[in-house]
């Protein structure tokens, strides 16, 4: 406050208005990411009953999930609990269209379907569906439950409307974009966000085009990009540009994966694609790569630049997801890990040690959601430690790379340079921060990329700067939330491997900067400068919008036509009428 009375003082506009904003800016990150919290945190988490199952004894149960495994173990999806049924029996499966499957998964009774022996059969509603002699059927839910069940479910947006939000983010850009520009000599800074409110209120419009009314996601996604922006802004306003044309092609990545998303047999042909996609990326990366900071992590094509192995997370994604959702075999997780190998393996000889490692802490995930065994990924995890120390043995380069880990303070003049000067402009910058476009650490190396998290403190101040670490934390306790209720294992193991994805970075950018962990040179998600690295996490975003249950939220289902639902909400008027009168006359 002492600097805002010797501005007014001094009589500076300039100053006195940055002196001003300050303040304002962490208020309106607080009421943005608040309402964004409040709104992905507090829905009511019911799940959806998609069919019941009914015993021979009447007992039903409900199917709550698009692959819902039965069978006698606690961890199955519904537990029967009868003798001749295995722990693990077959899996029922929905699709698109409403119709279902129900598939043998090695069980020790077999399966019958209308009294017919099948390994795997299409099952429809009445159907008698035999596991282990014991017999169960398929029944629908009832048009009262599914009107209740709907009514139960929290709406998107409810309470805390996404275009209130977008419209206080909307305020936030403006004022940031004209902080930014004052005694700024570029010309591109304001033109450049302005582009970027109308990209995000463009996104806006088209989800209410499809009907879809939850865009809390999607408003924190561009939160951080803005911070991003002005980043970029401060440091570099010349690749202004260049970082927006990288956006628009995010978003665009963003609904190209959340289409494929949507239909989930259209998704498990595209693995295939995504596999020598990936792979293939890779290895033209080993064999044309250009080096830069010690890894082998860039390609150069016509003057652009770009980074394959982030690119390759969405892949990576799209692969562990479509292949185990169904049920874990030992084929498709022996498949699934020699392809793990051969992307990690790929990193390695590029030596991206941080990509890698961000990698193989999306396989633990994924495996570990589908399969539960803890002894196959201490497996893993033993064999990977052994793999590093021969790798530290015969490449010692890997060693003096982090040799500066933990002692950067006493070598500040040479390996702990970059981190000695950014804990010093964090500490600089205080709570506030020294202003936008005022900070120092823009004459460091990577200060845009590596350490962003010093350079939004010393500028922005460590308030904000924390809040984009809870931005980050809001989307993975969200996804938490969802996971209990998820209405596919596509979707909750694709969100939880791309939320970990974002976590592991952010820890790995902030706890680097500030030397807790090695500076490993990973960027911040949406925030770190590179275009490669946006596109990445937009299309991350995808998996966590496709596992939202709020009603209207996610694009994965299908939303009944305006023509339909205007029919049965007349239905539901009529029956309303029908049953006063009716009532009233008797």
């Amino acid at each position: 406050m002492e600097e805002l009375f010797l501005a007014v003082g001094s009589v500076d506009p300039t100053a006195v208005i940055n002196a001003v904003l300050r303040y304002v800016f962490p208020i309106l990150a607080l009421v943005i990411l608040g309402r964004c919290a409040v709104s992905l945190l507090t829905f009511r988490k019911e799940p959806e009953i998609w069919a019941w199952l009914t015993g021979p004894d009447g007992a039903r149960y409900s199917v709550t999930h698009w692959e819902t495994l039965l069978g006698r173990a606690r961890s199955c999806d519904v537990v029967l609990n009868h003798p001749t049924i295995s722990r693990t029996h077959a899996v029922l499966t929905r699709y698109d269209d409403g119709s279902w499957t129900i598939s043998d998964v090695g069980s020790k009774g077999g399966i019958t379907v209308n009294h017919k022996s099948v390994s795997m059969e299409v099952v429809g509603f009445g159907d008698t569906i035999g596991l282990g002699g014991v017999e169960f059927q398929l029944e629908p839910i009832s048009k009262k439950q599914e009107v209740q069940q709907a009514s139960e479910r929290t709406k998107a947006g409810y309470g805390m409307w996404p275009g209130v939000t977008l419209f206080w983010l909307t305020i936030f850009q403006v004022l940031a974009a004209f902080v930014l520009s004052l005694g700024n000599e570029s010309t591109q800074i304001f033109p450049a966000f302005c582009l970027l409110i109308g990209l995000q209120w463009l996104l806006f419009g088209f989800t209410k085009i499809l009907r879809r009314s939850g865009f809390e996601i999607e408003i924190i996604a561009f939160f951080l990009t803005t911070m991003g922006m002005a980043v970029i802004a401060s440091d570099a306003p010349q690749e202004l540009t260049k970082q927006l044309i990288c956006l628009a092609a995010g978003i665009v990545v963003f609904l190209i994966v959340c289409w494929a998303l949507r239909d989930l047999e259209r998704a498990k042909k595209l693995r295939y694609l995504a596999v020598i996609g990936s792979l293939g990326l890779l290895a033209f990366n080993l064999v044309f790569g250009v080096e830069q900071f010690g890894a082998r992590n860039w390609i150069y094509i016509g003057g652009i630049s770009f980074q394959p192995s982030e690119l390759v997370k969405i892949c990576f994604l799209f692969v562990g997801a479509s292949t185990l959702q169904r049920i874990m075999t030992k084929r498709n997780m022996f498949l699934f890990l020699v392809y793990s190998a051969m992307v990690c393996g790929c990193l390695v000889l590029m030596n991206d040690f941080g990509t890698a490692l961000i990698f193989f802490a999306a396989f633990l995930v994924i495996a570990y959601m589908r399969s539960g065994n803890f002894a196959t990924i201490a497996l893993v995890v033993s064999a990977t430690a052994m793999g590093g120390v021969m790798a530290a043995r015969f490449r010692p380069h890997i060693l003096r790379r982090f040799s500066a880990w933990g002692h950067v303070w006493e070598n500040a003049l040479t390996t702990g340079y970059q981190q000695t000067r950014a804990m010093m402009c964090i500490a600089s910058g205080g709570l506030f921060g020294l202003g936008a476009g005022r900070g120092w650490l823009k004459y460091v190396g990577a200060s845009d990329t590596d350490l962003v998290f010093a350079f939004v403190s010393e500028e922005w101040g460590l308030l904000l700067a924390i809040m984009l670490i809870l931005a980050v934390v809001v989307l993975a306790a969200f996804v938490i939330r969802s996971a209990e209720v998820g209405r596919s294992s596509f979707y909750t193991i694709g969100a939880c491997a791309a939320v970990a994805i974002l976590l592991l970075q952010m820890m790995l950018n902030v706890f680097g900067t500030v030397d807790i962990l090695p500076l490993t040179g990973v960027t911040f998600p949406f925030v770190s400068n590179g275009g490669s690295s946006l596109i990445a996490c937009w299309g991350l975003l995808a998996f966590i919008k496709a596992a939202d249950t709020r009603q209207n939220a996610s694009f994965a289902v299908k939303l009944p036509s305006k023509r339909k639902m205007e029919e049965e909400a007349l239905c539901n008027v009529s029956r309303g009428v029908c049953c006063c009168f009716w009532c009233s006359w008797v």
